[in-house]
């Protein structure tokens, strides 16, 4: 179990609840509260790295589950790892692939050793255990990555119960198998929609003593009431001084909401899944470009927004390159969607930092609801 020179949080301000930070790794510096953008497969779809760094990325995720499938741990690292592989020099986090195992439901087998698992390629048969994902990551080479959890329905207790004794002993693997100074190593509180759970979750893996924590389970059936309900929970269970990372959470509105919540860092493939569908997020909602009543509408997607898609295009053009299946559309939606998501934690971290009688708080109310 590796000491962590390279990596370290610094907590600057709170409001409320609401914390700014900066989380210091060997491929730069992440200002809290952050976005990241999912490159499941060492691309974040349609963008390239200058894109991403054009609209404010600090921080990219990729996929441990499909990187390890294809084209292979072994290949990336023969590459010089998975920046040099990607082109990308900033900070990279990589899941362990679990939450993507236990989705492949009818394919895998879970036994209190690891998963055994069919690929959604070929059908070929794999195993992860602690010590395999922990090695697969070490091969990838990213700044953070995650150790193995298993992710149940949120709202069956008696599995919850059963599967967090496993994600705690499969915690306590990976701290034994991490041998990597340059990474760091997050624990993954797990627990369900169960306040008795999640408090057992956060006292087990704060006892292991890991750099960060994410939170698991959440966004994968439960209610908002439900999601934010665990958070306020964990808020105080969680140590101050390590960041703690929302995964698979981020809607605009998910932003502020789980912000107010303590949370400091975020993914999700919403932004560049929509616009892959066809749509782009605003601070008003999410538009459909199919729709017929751009056909003629010289405006942008949204009025003031910075991004190189609105400053630049109409959304008559951009209803022509969907209607048309051109690619370059989807590209400059996702340019948007994440230009959107990266610039308003920009301004939720500015709010914090320095609040104001007009800021992104004051915009929503207290909990990140319209005001």
């Amino acid at each position: 179990m590796p000491d962590h020179p390279f990596f370290s949080f610094d907590l600057l301000a709170t409001r409320g609840h609401a914390r700014a930070g900066v989380v210091h790794t060997p491929h730069g510096d992440i200002p809290t509260p952050a976005f990241m953008p999912v490159g499941t497969q060492a691309t974040v779809k349609t963008m390239t790295p200058r894109d991403l760094r054009e609209v404010g990325a600090t921080v990219i995720l990729a996929n441990t589950y499909h990187l390890y499938l294809r084209p292979g741990a072994e290949t990336v690292a023969k590459m010089g790892g998975l920046h040099r592989f990607m082109s990308w020099d900033g900070p990279i986090l990589t899941d362990s692939g679990g939450f993507q195992v236990f989705s492949l439901k009818g394919l895998r087998q879970v036994d209190d050793a690891g998963v055994t698992f069919r690929s959604h390629l070929d059908g070929s048969i794999h195993r992860f255990t602690p010590e395999t994902v922990i090695a697969v990551q070490e091969q990838l080479g990213a700044d953070v990555i995650m150790a193995l959890d298993e992710c149940p329905d949120p709202h069956d207790y008696a599995y919850n119960a059963e599967a967090l004794t496993r994600t705690h002993r499969w915690a306590e693997r990976c701290r034994q198998a991490h041998r990597r100074p340059d990474q760091a190593l997050f624990g993954i509180v797990q627990g369900g929609v169960f306040p008795d759970l999640r408090a057992q979750s956060a006292a087990f893996l704060t006892g292991l003593d890991f750099p960060g924590y994410g939170i698991g389970g959440l966004s994968v059936g439960e209610s908002k009431a439900e999601m934010h309900a665990v958070l306020d929970l964990l808020d105080p269970l969680l140590p101050a001084d390590r960041p703690r990372y929302l995964m698979g959470v981020g809607t605009p509105e998910d932003l502020i909401a789980c912000v107010a919540r303590g949370v400091d860092l975020f993914d999700s493939v919403l932004p560049t899944r929509i616009a892959r569908h066809r749509a782009a997020l605003t601070r008003r909602g999410r538009i459909n470009l199919r729709n017929a009543q751009y056909a003629d509408q010289p405006g942008p997607i949204e009025p003031g927004c910075a991004c190189y898609t609105c400053r630049t295009f109409s959304l008559a053009y951009l209803h022509h390159l969907v209607k048309a299946d051109e690619i370059l559309g989807l590209h400059l939606l996702t340019l948007h969607n994440l230009h959107l998501m990266l610039s308003l934690a920009r301004e939720i971290r500015q709010a914090i930092l320095s609040p104001s009688r007009n800021d992104v708080f004051t915009q929503y109310n207290s909990r990140g609801d319209p005001s």
